[in-house]
């Protein structure tokens, strides 16, 4: 990271005061990091980010009072939201998936070693995804798992509805995104350029309204269940 740039603000959101210490120990013992605010549930984390405006919100999924999925949710719909990574456990799956929908930027599960947070909280700070393809592939497991056939029905005409606008280059980079490649793995499949790639998927980001990588790959699995 340019060591000129102001550090990254961080807001840390947990119900858990015991976690939020830990986390606060581990960012602000790093000079380009600094956690500017502490939350014990979804309502106070609102209220502390329409303060603070950090660039990152390490964000809990299961809170009393109010959850993180429905913070979340709410502080995606400001101008300028901050980026949010979500803190989980894989037993909730369910929440996380409506949070990558939503816009969040991805998870770390809570017992992931301190120095893998950081570079979450880095990766995240410059707008982009944190997910692992056994995450995503697990998160993905979650979003195809079962529901009623209304729902998924509904599901997958609005994704078709949507990727229908994608040329049929656009539509084979996004099913590799589904599948979890990076670039260079999409270039080697689709045997063209990785800065072809990188434009398609900016393509992706721009006809399918959507904020991140994982929302591209929720959407394919939608159009394919």
């Amino acid at each position: 990271m340019d060591s000129e740039r102001e550090p990254v603000r961080v807001v840390i959101v947990d119900d858990e005061q015991l976690v939020r210490m830990a986390l606060r120990l581990v960012i602000d013992g790093e000079p380009d990091l600094t956690v500017v605010a502490e939350a014990a549930d979804g309502d106070a984390a609102i209220t502390v980010v329409d303060e603070q405006r950090p660039d990152v919100v390490l964000m809990d999924v299961r809170m009393p009072s109010r959850d993180g999925l429905s913070a979340t949710r709410e502080l995606l719909t400001r101008p300028a939201p901050p980026r949010v990574l979500m803190l989980t456990t894989f037993d909730s799956d369910d929440l996380v998936l409506g949070a990558l929908r939503a816009g969040a930027l991805g998870f770390v599960l809570k017992d992931t070693p301190p120095p893998q947070i950081l570079d979450a909280v880095r990766t995240v700070a410059d707008g982009n995804p944190v997910l692992s393809p056994a995450a995503t592939a697990r998160v993905i497991a979650a979003a195809t798992g079962p529901q009623s056939a209304h729902a998924r029905s509904s599901s997958r005409e609005a994704a078709r509805k949507q990727l229908s606008a994608l040329t049929e280059r656009e539509l084979e980079t996004a099913r590799a995104i589904a599948d979890g490649l990076g670039n260079p793995e999409i270039a080697q499949r689709l045997r063209i350029s990785v800065a072809t790639v990188k434009a398609h998927t900016g393509s992706l980001f721009a006809k399918l309204t959507v904020e991140n990588r994982v929302q591209i790959a929720l959407l394919v699995r939608d159009a394919e269940e």
